[in-house]
């Protein structure tokens, strides 16, 4: 399907969760001088305004990042602080880096990027999103198929981020097929699966299948906050990490506890 656009969701607490995790995560694996590879399901346009009306219209951003940097949860040196700055910096203070934008301000010449978005508008925005870095490769395809095929990456070394919109309910028998299918061919790479936590609990048996495959370095991290408005279903967001790198854990846990706080 490709009704989903990610700009009125932009900046949400889920993104906040997502986003601060894979930071941290690309963080680390750049600190050692050796290159590597990172690759994206479900790419978005990369670079949101959060003044825009559909951002506005739905109040995501003022009860996500907005509350999030009003409370201090990312002092200046914290990589996704950092990221957020830079983005300012260049676009205005309206300006909100999707995960691809993280990505490539993250990562360094030698190092390769492989991102999926079938939306042809999203597809075309995050092609002008990334041309400044001219670091990534921006496949219009589907994301699924795209971690298949190019799976194990070269370098071998890397991280793929697995974010659907979960708007296909199929989603959550095809994901977890995906990621193991790719850990048993890429059994060195970090895999970040986020979700959403919804009535109904859709994700429950997902992650049940994937913490039964026994896989290496597992990390589940799930938060809870309360809705952006009325009628906003979505009231969590949860991370399935393999092979997690150094140092991750410590930051959900720091994130569980100021997401805590909020209630």
């Amino acid at each position: 399907m490709l009704s989903y656009q990610h700009l009125y969701h932009a900046g949400n607490m889920a993104d906040v969760h997502k986003h601060a995790l894979l930071a941290v995560a690309l963080d680390y694996l750049t600190r050692k001088d050796k290159p590597l590879s990172y690759l994206e399901t479900h790419a978005g346009r990369g670079l949101y305004f959060l003044d825009a009306p559909e951002a506005v219209k739905t109040g995501e951003a003022a009860e996500g990042i907005a509350r999030a940097e009003a409370a201090g949860w990312f002092p200046a040196d914290h990589p996704y602080a950092r990221r957020l700055a830079q983005t300012r910096a260049l676009h205005g203070a309206s300006a909100y880096p999707g995960s691809p934008l993280i990505a490539a301000q993250s990562l360094r010449p030698g190092d390769v990027a492989h991102l999926a978005e079938l939306h042809p508008r999203e597809h075309e925005a995050l092609v002008a999103a990334l041309a400044p870095h001219g670091l990534a490769q921006v496949h219009r395809e589907d994301g699924v198929q795209m971690a298949l095929s190019r799976t194990p990456p070269t370098p071998r070394r890397g991280l793929m981020l697995v974010d659907p919109s979960y708007e296909v309910k199929d989603d959550y028998d095809a994901i977890p097929r995906m990621i193991l299918s790719v850990h048993r061919k890429w059994n060195v790479g970090v895999l970040m699966l986020w979700y959403p936590i919804l009535p109904g609990g859709m994700h429950v048996q997902m992650v049940k299948t994937l913490e039964a495959a026994g896989l290496p370095g597992a990390l589940r991290h799930e938060v809870r906050f309360g809705a952006a408005r009325e009628g906003h279903r979505m009231t969590g967001s949860g991370m399935f990490i393999v092979n997690a790198p150094w140092g991750l854990a410590d930051e959900a846990d720091r994130l569980s506890g100021l997401f805590k706080a909020l209630r």
